[in-house]
């Protein structure tokens, strides 16, 4: 993590909002995306957080926020704490309490919210660009960080980290998704693909093309990854079929199909592990 530091300076201090410049949160960032990853194993199944403060008439005190997050206490933070300490950087001079709470009470949560897509977000009343992009930035630099051993280590070495970065950027989305993880033949990520994007129950799985891809990339092997939107990540009958099919169709070729998995609401299913591959 301590690699990133100038990742995130940088990241943060380019002077696109007009408030930021100057604002330093390496540290910050961090304890951001150290909340995100124990947000999802605490809270995955915990009931939903109130949709205001306790006291909402109660603004909260960015100088204390700012110390907590650099001293290391973040995780005693509210998401709507937090989602109003984000907004104001933005708009300082704003009252951002009930933007937050409306926020908060709309997409279920700060880690729902900054998942969500970015036209969904500004589409609510009180959301600029400028506020809808540093949010969208905030989760881009999250996935940035969780992403890094995945990308640096052995598929199969790292594989506690490779679901933290599948659930952080898969779990809460309001659509389904399917993505490929080609892998080169000392299980190295060649290349992390988006293949399709679905509705809310269905996105398109192609075998064909699936293994045209591999065989262009020069893929040894694969990883399938699908989510289930607010839902259970057992797999369907067709998510089962269709991984045997294309299963069979790399074996064929030489190519192995590692796994198959399902990131839902409750975690992350694994297919090779119950034996359906």
């Amino acid at each position: 993590m301590h690699r990133l530091h100038s990742f995130y300076a940088k990241l943060f201090e380019i002077d696109i909002f007009g408030h930021i410049k100057g604002f330093h949160p390496v540290s910050c960032a961090q304890r951001i995306a150290n909340w995100y990853l124990r947000f999802m194993d605490n809270n995955r199944n915990a009931p939903a957080a109130p949709a205001h403060p306790s006291n909402p008439d109660q603004n909260i005190d960015q100088t204390m926020i700012t110390e907590q997050l650099i001293t290391g206490n973040g995780q005693l933070l509210r998401d709507h704490d937090l989602l109003q300490y984000f907004l104001a950087i933005v708009s300082p001079h704003s009252d951002t309490r009930l933007l937050a709470s409306r926020l908060i009470g709309k997409f279920g949560g700060l880690a729902e919210l900054l998942s969500a897509d970015g036209e969904a977000i500004q589409a609510n009343s009180g959301m600029s660009r400028a506020n809808t992009a540093l949010l969208k930035a905030i989760h881009t630099a999250c996935l940035h960080l969780i992403a890094q051993p995945v990308r640096c280590q052995p598929m199969l070495t790292s594989w506690p980290a490779l679901l933290d970065y599948l659930r952080a950027d898969m779990a809460y989305l309001a659509h389904e998704r399917v993505r490929i993880l080609h892998l080169n033949s000392k299980n190295y990520l060649i290349k992390d693909e988006i293949v399709s994007e679905g509705s809310v129950d269905h996105a398109a799985l192609y075998p064909r093309k699936i293994i045209k891809r591999a065989l262009d990339l020069g893929s040894a092997a694969l990883i399938l990854v699908h989510n289930h939107p607010h839902g259970e990540s057992a797999p369907s009958r067709e998510d089962i079929a269709i991984t045997k099919k294309i299963g069979a169709a790399a074996r064929s070729l030489g190519i192995t199909l590692h796994d198959h998995l399902i990131i839902g609401n409750d975690g992350c299913f694994s297919l090779r592990s119950k034996g359906l591959l």
